[in-house]
């Protein structure tokens, strides 16, 4: 099946110009960072940001951030549990870089002022979660760590002269220059004055760190801003994606009722990490024998396991028991969950919490190399929006945090040596479209129902026929949610086109239809390359990449 999609959105001409040294995209850890490395090499850096600067997906990260902290705590042991989570698939290089400079960069965030919790002799406390042999995850107000890393950044970057930060403004393509590299990109600002609109920022420098692809589903624990706008810039700009089938859900997402969508409250991993334990119906406690952590298996497998348990039971949800925790623990841990536990009527301390899998994080991204450098000179992506080869087939729990942390330091790095050369961009060429908004509820519901925990051949090709039908429902009037639409629709169709080419079940691509993991055919990261004519181009790559991107001089 030859799938073409545009090279470009549909949109009016900027009506205003501004030039800088970097445009970091999106305000998360991975963005902020980043721009506060760049701003230390002695760039200009405009930071871009779809809402509010504290709005990005890192807010929402309960858990906490994955290091070798402690003294019974290694690298070596932090790198084992990491591949053993991606099931086969993880870069070992990537893993080893995220390893052992994780914990000087986890100390760079504490020098900026953000607050850990402590145990009684004043050390940072180390709490467990889902597929790590040892306490290693380190937290803030409980259950509200990337609230407080957020806060930390954002005051960081807010006190930081020479970046410049602009609010509500949906980042749409990327300028190329006639060799090829990147020289800035397009925006539209929601907002009035001289910057309302769409308008053209110019920079040799463009760092994408636009977080997820949540809002292809219809739920997931990312918020309403996560339709992976980055994701689709790199693909029209030509840049190369890998790993997008592997779709982390995560398994226990608060159960809302048969007709939730958008953003879900999330049951930390967390909880289960402090003893809480999953039952069925019947009380039974599933995941005892189903793998040798049972309740702490990886996310795969208690997500699978809890599809499998609710349709062999015909319910819609199983059940978190943490009723032991008692008041006093619920308070102190997790005051955020509590709440909202609360806010939907459930007590925690007496009541089961029903729970189901929901779409939580995307393995897969922008093809990197282990300095964020894509193979289009001048683009770099960082965070969730990358593929590093860091999270393989499965992200191990709370290691994204540490990734946005550790290679935005390397894009820092790869700027404090010079920045790619200046060209004047030329004239966008290419299929443009933009379709309809109202298509996303069809996209959404095809891809929930043909490519989410469990998928099959005849599932997928079911949701790539109404993904060829939404691709026709073009539209003459672009704005933020027509544009939303358009990118999603980029994303669910490749995705969904890589899905159905791996024949094989690993980590969190589960095929029913091919329910073992193939080492000789599908060891390798299936990577997805945009033509200039628009046609999708996706071949078969070592999961290393052999040496880093070289841009040249150019």
């Amino acid at each position: 099946m030859t799938i073409h999609l545009p090279t470009r959105l549909a949109a009016p001409s900027p009506g205003w110009t501004i030039e800088t040294d970097v445009v970091v995209v999106g305000s998360g850890v991975a963005g902020l960072t980043t721009a506060l490395h760049a701003r230390a090499a002695g760039y200009r850096v405009l930071l871009v940001t779809k809402a509010n600067v504290d709005e990005g997906s890192t807010r929402w990260a309960q858990g906490g951030i994955a290091a070798a902290l402690a003294e019974d705590d290694s690298p070596l042991d932090h790198e084992r549990d990491t591949l053993v989570a991606g099931a086969g698939l993880c870069d070992p290089k990537a893993v080893h870089v995220l390893v052992t400079e994780g914990p000087q960069a986890v100390r760079r965030l504490i020098a900026l002022g953000a607050q850990f919790d402590t145990d009684e002799t004043g050390d940072i406390a180390l709490t467990r979660e889902g597929g790590h042999l040892r306490d290693r995850i380190a937290h803030a107000g409980g259950d509200a760590t990337g609230k407080e890393i957020s806060r930390a950044l954002v005051a960081a970057v807010s006190g930081r002269s020479g970046i410049e930060v602009i609010e509500n403004a949906l980042a749409l393509d990327v300028y190329r220059d006639r060799f090829g590299g990147v020289q800035g990109l397009t925006l539209h600002v929601i907002g009035q004055g001289q910057r309302d609109g769409v308008g053209a920022v110019l920079a040799p420098a463009v760092v994408l760190a636009t977080g997820g692809i949540g809002q292809i589903f219809s739920m997931s624990t990312n918020p309403s801003v996560a339709t992976g706008d980055g994701v689709a810039m790199g693909i029209r700009a030509g840049a190369a994606v890998a790993d997008l089938e592997f779709v982390q859900f995560h398994p226990t997402v608060l159960y809302t009722g048969s007709g939730a969508s958008g953003q879900q409250p999330l049951i930390s991993e967390a909880v289960r990490g402090e003893g809480a334990v999953l039952r069925d119906d019947a009380g039974v406690r599933f995941m005892v024998g189903e793998h040798e952590l049972a309740d702490l298996a990886p996310r795969d497998v208690v997500a699978k396991a809890i599809m499998r348990r609710m349709r062999d039971s015909g319910r819609k949800h199983m059940w978190l028991d943490a009723r032991d925790f008692g008041l006093e623990k619920w308070e102190r841990r997790f005051p955020t969950i509590l709440m909202s536990l609360r806010e939907h009527g459930i007590d925690p301390t007496v009541d089961l919490i029903p729970v189901a899998p929901a779409q939580h994080y995307a393995s897969g991204g922008i093809r990197t190399d282990s300095h964020g450098r894509s193979n289009v000179r001048g683009l770099f992506a960082v965070g969730e929006v990358a593929c590093t080869g860091v999270h393989g087939a499965n992200r191990l729990a709370s290691n994204s945090l540490l990734e946005g942390l550790v290679f935005a330091a390397r894009i820092g790095d790869v700027l404090a040596s010079g920045l790619p050369e200046r060209h004047n961009p030329i004239d966008p060429s290419g299929d443009s479209a933009v379709l309809a908004a109202s298509a996303r509820r069809s996209l959404q519901a095809a891809m929930t129902e043909g490519v989410g925990v469990l998928r099959s051949r005849d599932s997928m090709a079911t949701t790539l026929g109404v993904l060829n039908a939404v691709g026709e429902t073009t539209s003459d009037d672009p704005h933020v949610q027509a544009w939303e639409t358009t990118n999603l629709h980029a994303l669910a169709t490749v995705l969904t086109a890589n899905a159905k080419m791996r024949k094989e079940t690993r980590g969190s691509h589960w095929r029913e239809d091919f329910p073992n993991t193939d080492d000789i055919d599908w060891k390798v990261r299936l990577s997805s390359r945009l033509g200039e004519d628009g046609i999708l181009v996706t071949e078969r790559e070592p999961l290393t990449v052999s040496e880093e991107v070289n841009w040249g001089t150019r």
